[in-house]
């Protein structure tokens, strides 16, 4: 009767051992695939990333060669034209009107230094990262401001925090194709931007009096539909109105991580 019931604790313990030692296999085997598909998302997450990042940054030296070639065209082109219709002027002009028509030729020519020089500082196709994210937006907004497009300004508020290099690029290609749109599209006067630094975020305000449009009726739009995914990738908040009449109005909320790790 001993040895029965010695015989049934030991199946008993046994029973309970093997029930834990599978607790612990069905446990570890479901910890590796929840591990194991936390790291694919994560690589998914970081190639998709990469992939954006390196459309934003052709994207930019498109959009950097697009303008040099426009402004040499219709800025340096017409500048260099009139100083040569000057100078050829100069060859049969009376002699007591050479002086006057030489300063003119002078001022025309130091207006074409000029352009070039302006044209140079966004030849860079890297001007994202070596001028930073304020001072790529300031010299595009100074080439609108040159070129009479409209009237463009920018306002920072706050303590500049650095950011990514990487989300810089992003963040400037976002803006970059809102400004495309309004200089396109929007049959604006005025364009201004606003950056706020606060102590978790960024907050970067776009908007123009322009004609505006129907944001339902322009869902399929790829440029507005870019602007939207990048802001999702940068984990921003991205936030777009407009209305027929009313102008454009871009809110993008990045927030600042100072205890993230930099790529770069």
């Amino acid at each position: 009767m001993l040895e029965n019931a010695e015989i049934a604790l030991i199946i008993y313990f046994v029973a309970i051992i093997f029930c834990l030692a599978v607790f612990v296999v069905i446990f570890f085997i479901a910890f590796q695939r929840r591990k194991n598909k936390f790291l694919l998302e994560r690589l998914e997450a970081e190639q998709k990333f990469q992939k954006e990042l390196a459309n934003s940054q052709l994207e930019i030296q498109e959009q950097t060669f697009k303008n040099i070639a426009w402004e040499l065209h219709d800025n340096v082109g017409q500048l260099l034209s009139v100083a040569n219709i000057q100078l050829n002027m100069l060859i049969d002009a009376p002699e007591g009107d050479i002086k006057e028509q030489i300063i003119e030729t002078k001022d025309v020519i130091v207006a074409t230094v000029d352009e070039v020089r302006s044209l140079s500082k966004t030849l860079n196709t890297d001007v994202v990262l070596n001028n930073g994210l304020i001072k790529s937006i300031q010299v595009e907004l100074a080439r609108f401001n040159r070129l009479n497009f409209l009237q463009a300004d920018l306002l920072v508020e706050g303590d500049e925090i650095e950011i990514q290099n990487e989300d810089e690029i992003i963040i400037f290609r976002i803006l970059q194709e809102f400004f495309s749109n309004v200089i396109k599209h929007a049959k604006a006067n005025k364009l201004f931007v606003h950056l706020c630094y606060k102590s978790t975020d960024l907050v970067i305000v776009a908007k123009d009096d322009g004609v505006g449009f129907d944001v339902s009726k322009s869902s399929d739009n790829s440029g507005l539909t870019n602007m939207r995914s990048r802001a999702m990738l940068l984990g921003a908040e991205y936030k777009l109105e407009s209305e027929v009449g009313s102008g454009t109005h871009l809110t993008l909320t990045y927030p600042i991580l100072n205890d993230k790790p930099n790529k770069t």
